[in-house]
């Protein structure tokens, strides 16, 4: 398999939203679930959903919440994400596509260090994964047609990969530490793992 577009999941594969917001286990998932319901209704931007989240689940003030949601890509990297996602632009273009907004996109590429070749977010497109409509806007936008060649890195099954394999995509998966697997072409630890295998490609 050639790589000509590897596309990638932010949120808990590239920014660690466990740390980010100081929940694991239980509560963390209660978090992520609401988001998911929340994402499905009438569109309404990240920020939004993230604060509405914390408000349902942890009964956090709205004040405190809307702050939270508003710096999410201010979250911590993994250890790993920067300088992996930097030799992987040696590869082949590099993008996100992501249910998030656009501040949280610079908030997350100054963090990197570096822009991204694309971010393709919910709030540019009004939709959310897993919506194939997020795929299609960055064909349109990268200029890249769905084929094997086009590999999408995520944490998440449910989010990402159904849809991703079921539009012709190479997935790959990341063992994160919160994770949700399904079946995938590629499986790594880290996405430090994955600049070697992507290196003998």
């Amino acid at each position: 398999m050639s790589i000509a577009l590897l596309t990638f999941d932010i949120f808990g594969t590239v920014v660690d939203w466990r740390r980010g917001l100081g929940l694991s286990g239980e509560a963390f998932d209660r978090v992520v679930d609401r988001q998911g319901e929340l994402e499905s209704e009438a569109f309404r931007p990240y920020a939004a959903i993230v604060a509405q989240s914390l408000v349902d689940e942890l009964d956090m003030e709205p004040e405190e919440a809307a702050r939270i949601g508003a710096q999410a890509g201010g979250w911590p990297l993994y250890a790993d994400s920067a300088e992996a996602l930097r030799r992987l632009r040696a590869v082949a273009p590099c993008a996100a596509i992501t249910n998030s907004d656009r501040a949280h996109g610079a908030q997350v590429q100054a963090q990197l260090g570096f822009q991204l070749d694309g971010w393709i977010c919910a709030e540019n497109v009004q939709t959310y994964k897993p919506d194939p409509e997020m795929w299609r806007a960055a064909s349109r936008a990268l200029g890249v047609p769905f084929s094997r060649d086009w590999w999408h890195v995520s944490a998440y099954a449910d989010y990402d990969h159904e849809t991703a394999r079921a539009l012709g995509l190479t997935c790959v998966f990341v063992r994160r530490p919160h994770c949700r697997a399904g079946p995938a072409d590629v499986v790594v630890d880290d996405l430090a793992q994955l600049v070697e295998v992507a290196a003998q490609r």
